[in-house]
C-alpha cells in the first residue's frame, strides 16, 4: 500500500473508532453511548479561517532574533491596572530562563531588558508568569520554570525585583503551568503536566496531568495529585478556563502522542473532580492554548496549529467562539492566522500569552521566526480586536 492510502486508512480507521465514545479514561474506547455525528468534526474544518499575518501594522516586536540569538517560549501577564505588562521568555528552545520586558502601555512599547537573579539562567523552559490578588487588595506575581523540577520565583513590588528561583515541590518535564484562583480567590488551583512518576526524565512516556492546590496566595503548594491521564495519548500543557457564571472550569490540553486531537475536561466543584477526558473539534487542536475573553463575552484561544486537516498548520493561531461552543463540541465562531511560521520547523512557534485590554483589544505574544532571513525566533506581538475580525468575516 502506498504512503498516502496507508496515511487515509489509518486517519479513517482512528477516526471510527476514537468516536466510539467521546470521553476518554483509563479504558479509551468503553461501552458509553455512541455519537456518531461528531466524528466529522475530528477530522474537519468548517468554519472560516480570517488571515492577518501580514498586517505587519498590527505586530509589535517584543525582542528581534538574529542570525546568532534565538529567543524561544514566551508568555505575559497583564497587571490589574490594565496597561502594564510583563514578557519573560527564554534563550533558545526551552533553554535559559532569565529575559524579562516591561510595558507600560498595554504592550504597544517594551523595556530594555529588566535584571533579574543570575540564578534564573540556571532553571530553563517555558517560564510562565501569573498575578495573585490578595485579599488585602496587593497584587503578587509568580514566575514559574523548570524540568523536571518546577521551580517558582515572587515578586511583591510589580516585578520590579523578584526573589530566587526555589523548588515548589513538583515536577514538571516542559511545558506550561496555569493558575486560577478559586473558592472565591481563597485559595488557587495549579495544573502542570508530569512524565512517570518512576523518572524525572523530561519528555518521556506516558505524561499525565497533575494538579496542586495554594492556600497561602501561591507562595507554597500542596495536595500534588494526577488528574487525568489517557491510554496510548499524553494529555498535557493545560489550560484553565472559568465558565461565564463561574460555576465550572474547563482544562483545554495538548495531546503529545499525535493520535487524538487536543482534549478538553471540566470540574463542576473548583478542581476537587474531573471528568473524563474528551477529543476537542479540530479546530481547537494544538499545542499550548491560552485564552482570554473579549468585553462582549466572546472566548479567544490562541495556540500553534496541529491539526491535519488545518491550511494554517504550524501557524500560530487563535480560535474565536463561545465556552458554550467547547463543552457543547461546536467547532466556533472562526479562526484567526495570527503570525506564519517561516523556520524550517514550522512548529517551533505558538508558546504565549494573551491579554485583553480594558477597549477590547487582543495582545497575542508569542516567539516565532515572523520572516524570511537569517535570523532566528524573534518574540513578536499581534494586536487585533474582534470587531476587525467580524468586519473581515464579512
Amino acid at each position: 500500500m502506498n504512503p498516502t492510502r496507508r496515511k487515509l486508512l489509518r486517519a479513517f480507521v482512528i477516526g471510527a473508532v476514537a468516536f466510539r465514545q467521546p470521553w476518554l479514561g483509563s479504558n479509551l474506547y468503553g461501552e458509553d453511548a455512541e455519537i456518531p455525528q461528531r466524528s466529522a468534526l475530528r477530522q474537519q474544518i468548517n468554519i472560516p479561517t480570517v488571515d492577518i499575518s501580514q498586517k505587519t501594522g498590527q505586530q509589535v516586536i517584543v525582542a528581534a532574533g538574529t542570525p546568532q540569538v534565538y529567543h524561544g517560549q514566551v508568555n505575559t501577564v497583564l497587571l490589574a491596572d490594565g496597561k502594564t505588562m510583563l514578557a519573560a521568555w527564554t534563550v533558545e528552545h526551552g533553554g535559559m530562563c532569565g529575559p524579562l520586558k516591561r510595558s507600560h502601555d498595554g504592550g504597544l512599547t517594551w523595556s530594555k531588558m529588566l535584571p533579574t537573579p543570575n540564578e534564573w539562567k540556571s532553571i530553563g523552559s517555558c517560564p510562565c508568569l501569573f498575578s495573585i490578588d490578595q485579599p488585602s487588595g496587593h497584587e503578587r506575581l509568580l514566575i514559574l520554570a523548570g524540568r523536571p523540577k518546577l521551580y517558582q520565583a515572587v515578586s511583591e513590588d510589580l516585578g520590579k525585583t523578584w526573589t530566587p528561583m526555589k523548588w515548589t515541590g513538583l515536577y514538571k518535564p516542559g511545558g506550561n503551568t496555569t493558575i486560577v484562583p478559586i473558592e472565591d480567590g481563597n485559595r488557587h488551583l495549579m495544573l502542570v503536566q508530569r512524565g512517570p512518576q518512576n523518572t524525572l526524565v523530561t519528555a518521556k512516556s506516558p505524561i499525565t496531568v497533575w494538579q496542586a492546590t495554594s492556600s497561602d496566595g501561591g507562595l507554597t503548594w500542596e495536595d500534588y495529585h494526577q488528574v487525568c491521564a489517557v491510554d496510548d495519548a499524553d494529555p498535557c500543557e493545560p489550560e484553565l478556563i472559568r465558565s461565564p457564571d463561574g460555576k465550572q472550569l474547563l482544562c483545554l490540553m495538548r495531546e503529545n502522542r499525535r493520535r487524538l486531537n487536543s482534549l478538553m475536561m471540566v470540574s463542576d466543584d473548583e478542581g476537587k473532580s474531573w471528568s473524563k477526558a474528551r477529543e476537542l473539534p479540530a479546530s481547537l487542536t494544538g499545542d499550548r492554548h491560552m485564552s482570554c475573553y473579549s468585553p462582549d463575552g466572546r472566548l479567544i484561544v490562541a495556540f500553534r496549529d496541529m491539526a491535519d486537516v488545518s491550511a494554517t498548520k504550524g501557524s500560530y493561531v487563535a480560535w474565536v467562539g463561545t465556552y458554550d461552543d467547547i463543552v457543547n463540541y461546536r467547532e466556533g465562531q472562526c479562526r484567526v492566522k495570527l503570525l506564519h511560521q517561516y523556520g524550517k520547523n514550522l512548529t517551533d512557534c505558538g508558546y504565549s500569552g494573551v491579554e485583553c485590554l480594558p477597549d477590547g483589544t487582543i495582545v497575542a505574544t508569542t516567539y516565532v521566526k515572523y520572516r524570511p532571513g537569517p535570523e532566528k525566533n524573534s518574540i513578536v506581538s499581534v494586536r487585533f480586536q474582534l470587531d476587525e475580525i467580524d468586519r473581515l468575516l464579512k
